[in-house]
């Protein structure tokens, strides 16, 4: 889930159907002090709308976005919420966050190693034993699996979810946390832990773990005590077992081979336990994102994990350079970088991405009806964003 990076293509986008957009001048915070601060002029509000406004590249019911440049903020919408309703988005509407879920479970991990209680370099059968078979308890190490150098087998045994028709068919299939580390124990490593990337899920399950054995608590209550409650973030939520979304919320649909539209809001999202259950709002995302570039949630030593990625050597198993780091994924786009996490689950979208300064910074979510799709939102809005 989520494993795209943003804005690796641009494209100039156009459209119609936009529902709403407020634009507000924040004030300059002690992490912005040093840059310049620019109105957003009306073709700036204009490329950004169109940015989000076309709801057919890719197939979509909704979008939203929330946007900072240099203290000038600005919030958009196209579509609705629901299609039997035809409500507007609103920013504090309740959508399904995907693998930005990974992005909290790395705080804590971080936290939880500045505070002394963890050692990034150690195996994860230290912590968390009888879980991996020992050949892989002893050889993987926390920060292998916070920045997806474990080389853990595939998956086997998992249900086959490539058609929109057996997301439907699987989507109230429980899974516990063991159990879905357990299909991951059957092969050899695909590599010595390490020396290449390959994002996977079952990385964070680890991790998650790793949480819950550190804090003799749920990982999503470790999440909430460190991170959700200390910021007020009111509307986000691990939600565990609970299929639905509750409150104000957008749904999320998928087109069926047959071409019929069906409503996939309702998901038992154990299968994404650790890595990609979240449940968040733009709002919420946004004062995140701040939060933890700012140094709020971590010190400085801590926080510099999150913007170091692996050594040029260690490449992406497509013989790409590693783009993930102990928490967060980059792009550099127009030689802009950003950082951040994707976050995808079916019917739901997320990118959440932001200059190491805060200078520039988006949320987006969107909600794709196919179960696949590029990145042409994205892009768009990235390209708004810097143009």
């Amino acid at each position: 889930m989520g494993g795209c990076a943003a804005g690796t293509l641009l494209a100039v986008a156009g459209g119609t159907g936009a529902r709403a957009a407020t634009r507000t001048t924040a004030s300059t915070t002690a992490s912005t002090t040093a840059s310049t601060t620019a109105s957003t002029t009306a073709s700036d509000d204009a490329a950004l709308q169109a940015a989000i406004s076309d709801l057919s590249h890719p197939p979509a019911t909704s979008a939203q976005l929330r946007v900072d440049r240099r203290g000038d903020g600005w919030y958009g919408t196209a579509g609705t919420a629901d299609i039997d309703s035809g409500r507007a988005v609103r920013p504090d509407d309740r959508f399904r966050a995907g693998s930005v879920t990974k992005a909290f479970v790395a705080t804590v991990v971080l936290q939880l190693w500045a505070e002394r209680r963890v050692e990034l370099d150690a195996p994860i059968g230290r912590y968390v034993p009888d879980l991996l078979p020992a050949a892989f308890a002893r050889r993987i190490t926390v920060a292998q699996l916070l920045n997806h150098t474990s080389g853990l087998p595939d998956h086997r045994g998992i249900p086959d979810d490539s058609t929109p028709e057996a997301v439907l068919e699987h989507r109230w299939d429980r899974w516990t946390p063991r159990e879905w580390v357990e299909t991951v124990t059957h092969d050899p490593l695909k590599f010595a832990p390490g020396t290449k990337q390959e994002y996977r899920g079952i990385n964070y399950v680890l991790l998650a773990l790793l949480i819950e054995k550190l804090t003799a608590r749920p990982y999503g209550q470790a999440i909430a005590s460190r991170v959700l409650h200390p910021l007020g973030l009111t509307r986000t939520l691990l939600p565990g077992q609970d299929p639905r979304l509750r409150g104000p919320h957008v749904h999320g649909y998928l087109r069926m081979t047959d071409g019929s539209l069906r409503d996939v809001t309702v998901y038992n999202q154990s299968s994404a336990w650790g890595e990609g259950e979240l449940v968040s709002t733009v709002d919420d995302l946004f004062r995140f994102q701040h939060a933890l570039f700012s140094g709020a949630l971590l010190p400085p030593h801590a926080l510099d994990k999150l913007f170091t990625l692996p050594p040029d050597s260690v490449r992406m198993l497509d013989g790409s350079p590693a783009r993930y780091s102990l928490g967060l994924q980059t792009a550099t786009v127009d030689g802009v970088m950003f950082w951040g996490k994707t976050g995808e689950t079916p019917g739901y979208r997320t990118r959440m991405f932001a200059t190491r300064d805060l200078d520039l910074r988006f949320v987006l979510s969107y909600t794709p009806t196919p179960l696949t799709t590029q990145e042409e939102m994205t892009n768009r809005v990235v390209a708004a964003l810097i143009g």
